[in-house]
């Protein structure tokens, strides 16, 4: 097995390792609680088949993973297409970052009524939500990251004639990769939290639905069923970027290691 796989095995493990030991104590530390609030963690599991069986998991699981999958990846079309743009041109930059300033001090819940206002209360204006706050993460560390690109490299290029498309993919969006890539890892954070607030508002389904709905009708049970299925579709999403970044930025790893190696 390869250095670079025993790595990422180890950084898997141990993202898996921290839910499992709060879980642990959580189950310890509530055997004996008579709080109607904070039933045991026994509790709570007993109840899983109920809420999320298999008509629950198709009925509130996947309509908030497609919506979720909607907005991130459209997030992150825009946040790198926007990004390497602007991060290419000067003048473009600097005329667009008062306005970028401006609508990234704005808190995408505010936005919500708006959303409604003009897309109605279906998937659209929930997916809309997710994008309005995972996107900046992502534009913001592209700028950046093309910002960024060794200058020598770009007279490299120049002086070999590379231009277009191919000094786009092999040099533009390659440098600033790491720098995506830690975009990325952000906004699917914020992409999820947006996720669960976008179904609170007027929704039939979805995890923050049954979230809401148990909570309103004190099952409190089922409430904390719903923060545990969030919890764990965010480990899972985490350990899938993880294993992209791991592919993806295998040069870049292998970049920093010789530079180590001669200083």
């Amino acid at each position: 097995m390869s250095g670079g796989a025993v790595r990422i095995g180890r950084s898997l493990l141990a993202l898996l390792l921290l839910p499992v030991v709060l879980l642990a104590f959580w189950w310890v530390l509530s055997a004996d609680s008579t709080s109607f609030y904070m039933p045991p963690l026994r509790t709570v599991f007993e109840t899983f088949p109920d809420t999320w069986s298999t008509d629950g998991l198709t009925e509130h699981v996947v309509p908030s993973v497609q919506r979720l999958a909607a907005g991130y990846l459209l997030a992150l079309v825009l946040g790198v297409s926007l990004g390497v743009a602007i991060g290419s041109a000067r003048r473009l930059r600097a005329f667009l970052e008062p306005v970028l300033e401006f609508l990234r001090a704005i808190p995408p819940t505010v936005l919500v009524p708006l959303f409604m206002l003009f897309a109605g209360l279906g998937d659209t204006m929930k997916v809309l939500v997710i994008v309005s706050g995972a996107v900046w993460p992502i534009l913001l560390n592209t700028i950046e990251g093309v910002r960024a690109v060794d200058g020598t490299l770009r007279e490299t290029c120049r002086c070999y004639g590379i231009g277009g498309t191919a000094r786009l993919r092999h040099l533009v969006i390659r440098s600033a990769s790491p720098q995506i890539v830690t975009g990325m890892r952000q906004g699917l954070s914020i992409a999820i939290i947006l996720m669960v607030i976008s179904e609170l508002f007027a929704a039939d389904n979805g995890i923050g639905y049954v979230l809401v709905q148990s909570q309103r009708g004190f099952a409190i049970a089922e409430m904390w069923t719903a923060i545990i299925v969030l919890g764990l579709l965010g480990i899972a999403l985490a350990m899938l970027l993880r294993l992209f970044e791991w592919r993806t930025l295998r040069w870049y790893r292998g970049l920093r290691e010789a530079q180590r190696g001669r200083s």
